[in-house]
C-alpha cells in the first residue's frame, strides 16, 4: 500500500537499482558490483578523491546538449532561411573551464554581471560572442562590456540608454544593444520563475518600446539589434514561446519601417526532467515549432522573418550535473495522516541548502538513489535534508531509498548541474563543494572546496589577530 505521507505523482519503485534516463546523464550505469559509474568514474574514487558533497559535471554530456541544441535549432531555420545565433546562459553553471566548452562548441555566451564578464573573457571568448544582461549594471560593469567589445548589452531600463550611450561615446565606439521587452506573456510555472508578467523588476512595458527605440536611435553611439523576451524558467510547453514571439514580431514590423533591426532574441527557460514523472516537450520538436511560427507570423506581416537568438542554460547544465552526498544519520518519523500513522524516514546528509537552494527557494523536487552499490531492500519513503540549523534544509522533499541504506553510504541526486553552484552559499559556515568533471573514465577538479581557512581569510577581525599574534 501507498505510504500516504508520498504525493500523488511519486511512483513506488519496483527497482530501486534502475537509473531512469530521463533525468541521468547517459553515461550513468551501474558495475558489475552495483556501484554508479559517471562518465566511467566509480562515485567510490570520487568521493575519495574530492570529498564530499561533490558536485560532478558529465563533460560529454554537457558538450552534447550544446551541440543538440544548435541543430533542434539550426536545421529548421536554416530551411527557412534564418539564421540562429546560440548564447549559452551563464548564470546556470560557470566555471572558465566550462565557458571554454562552451566556446570550444561554437556557442556565444550571455553573462548577468562584470563576475560573470571576467569568467568568459578569462576562458578565452572574444567580445563579439558575448551579451550582457541585467537590470542594474553599474557604470563600471558597463564600461568593461564596452571596452572588451560585448556584442550586445540588453537594455532593461530607459535610464540605461543614456548610460550606455555616454560610456560609448566616450570609447569611441558604437554599441550593439537589444531592449527587453515585457511581453505580458509568463509560462505556467512558479512565481518567482516567471519573469515576463507585467508587475517585476525585468524589462520595459510593450506600450513604451516605441518610444525607447526611438531613442536608442537618436544616439549615434548605438546600434539597436533587436527585441529581446524572456518569459520564464523550467518551461515545459510551447505555448507561451509563440505568443511571445508574435507579440515582439509586431513590434518587430512597425519598428523595421524607420529602421533596419537584424535579429530578435527569444531567451531560454526550456525545462528538464528533475523526476520521472516530469515531461518537458522534446527540445527538437519545441525548436521546430518556435521557428515555424517564426516564420508563419512574419508572413502574415508582410516581413522577412529576422534571425533569431536563444539562451539556454538548464537544458545543458542540468541533466549533465550528478551531486554525490554522504549520509550522516538515519531517523524515522511517525506523522498521523487522516487518523492514521505514516512513516517517513528523514536521511540527514553532509550537504544541504548551502549547495542546492533549489528546493528551500523553490519547492523544487529532485530524485535520490544509493550510488554505492546495489540494494533488493524494500523502497521506503523518505527526505533527504541537510546538516544546516534550518528546517526547511530539504535537499530531495520526496522520493524512495532502499529500507537498508546506511551510514557512511553514498547517495546521488541527478539533475543538479544547473543553479545548485551557481546559487551556493556558506551558510553555517560550511565551505562550497568542489566541482569536479568525468569523461572517458577520468576525472579533473574544475572547482576546488572551500576550506574553513579560505573563509576565514576574508574575515578581517581574525585577519586582525593572527597579525596581533605575530
Amino acid at each position: 500500500m501507498k505510504n500516504p505521507l508520498a504525493p500523488e505523482w511519486l511512483r513506488t519503485p519496483t527497482d530501486l537499482n534502475l537509473l531512469p534516463e530521463r533525468i541521468w546523464p547517459a553515461s550513468v550505469k551501474r558495475d558489475g558490483t552495483g556501484e554508479m559509474q559517471i562518465g566511467g568514474v566509480g562515485v567510490g574514487e570520487l568521493a575519495s578523491k574530492y570529498g564530499t558533497p561533490l558536485y560532478v559535471i558529465d563533460e560529454d554530456e554537457f558538450r552534447n546538449r550544446l551541440n543538440l541544441l544548435n541543430r533542434a535549432f539550426s536545421a529548421p531555420a536554416r530551411d527557412l532561411g534564418i539564421s540562429v545565433r546560440m548564447y549559452y546562459a551563464a548564470k546556470a553553471l560557470l566555471t572558465t573551464e566550462i565557458a571554454r566548452w562552451v566556446h570550444q562548441e561554437g556557442y556565444s555566451i550571455d553573462v548577468a554581471s562584470g563576475g560573470e564578464l571576467a569568467v568568459a573573457l578569462a576562458a578565452g571568448f572574444e567580445g563579439a560572442k558575448i551579451g550582457m544582461h541585467g537590470n542594474n549594471k553599474s557604470l563600471s560593469e558597463i564600461s568593461r562590456a564596452v571596452s572588451n567589445g560585448v556584442n550586445s548589452i540588453v537594455i532593461d531600463s530607459e535610464l540605461e540608454i543614456e548610460r550606455i550611450a555616454s560610456i560609448a561615446e566616450s570609447n569611441s565606439v558604437v554599441q550593439g544593444v537589444r531592449l527587453r521587452v515585457n511581453s505580458g506573456v509568463h509560462a505556467s510555472t512558479h512565481d518567482f520563475l516567471a519573469t515576463a508578467r507585467e508587475d517585476q523588476k525585468f524589462g520595459v512595458p510593450i506600450e513604451q518600446v516605441e518610444s525607447l527605440v526611438e531613442t536608442i536611435r537618436s544616439h549615434s553611439s548605438l546600434k539597436f539589434l533587436g527585441l529581446h523576451s524572456h518569459i520564464g524558467s523550467q518551461i515545459f510547453v510551447v505555448d507561451g514561446f509563440i505568443e511571445a514571439a508574435r507579440r515582439l514580431l509586431e513590434l518587430h514590423a512597425k519598428l523595421s519601417a524607420k529602421g533596419e533591426i537584424p535579429e530578435l532574441n527569444l531567451g531560454g527557460g526550456f525545462g528538464i526532467a528533475y523526476v520521472e514523472n516530469d515531461r518537458p516537450l522534446n527540445i527538437k520538436e519545441l525548436a521546430e515549432r518556435i521557428i515555424s511560427n517564426v516564420a508563419s507570423i512574419s508572413a502574415e506581416l508582410g516581413i522577412e522573418p529576422p534571425n533569431l537568438c536563444f539562451e539556454p542554460g538548464r537544458i545543458i547544465a542540468g541533466p549533465s550535473g550528478v551531486t554525490l552526498y554522504n549520509v550522516g544519520t538515519l531517523k524515522d518519523v511517525e506523522v498521523t495522516v487522516d487518523g492514521k500513522t505514516a512513516i517517513r524516514r528523514y536521511v540527514s546528509v553532509d550537504g544541504g541548502m548551502s549547495d542546492n537552494l533549489r528546493s528551500s527557494l523553490y519547492g523544487a523536487e529532485y530524485s535520490a538513489s544509493l550510488a554505492s552499490r546495489a540494494t533488493a531492500a524494500e523502497p521506503v519513503l523518505a527526505r533527504v535534508v541537510g546538516k544546516h540549523c534550518e528546517s526547511g534544509d530539504i535537499v530531495v522533499n520526496n522520493t524512495y531509498l532502499p529500507s537498508d541504506l546506511a551510514i557512511n553510504e553514498l547517495i546521488a541526486v541527478p539533475a543538479t548541474g544547473a543553479y545548485c553552484y551557481s546559487l551556493a552559499s556558506n551558510y553555517n559556515y560550511l565551505g562550497r563543494p568542489p566541482i569536479a568533471s568525468v569523461r572517458g573514465g577520468e576525472s579533473r577538479l574544475l572547482v576546488r572546496g572551500e576550506t574553513e581557512q579560505d573563509m576565514l581569510a576574508r574575515d578581517e577581525g581574525y585577519r586582525t589577530e593572527l597579525i596581533d599574534e605575530s
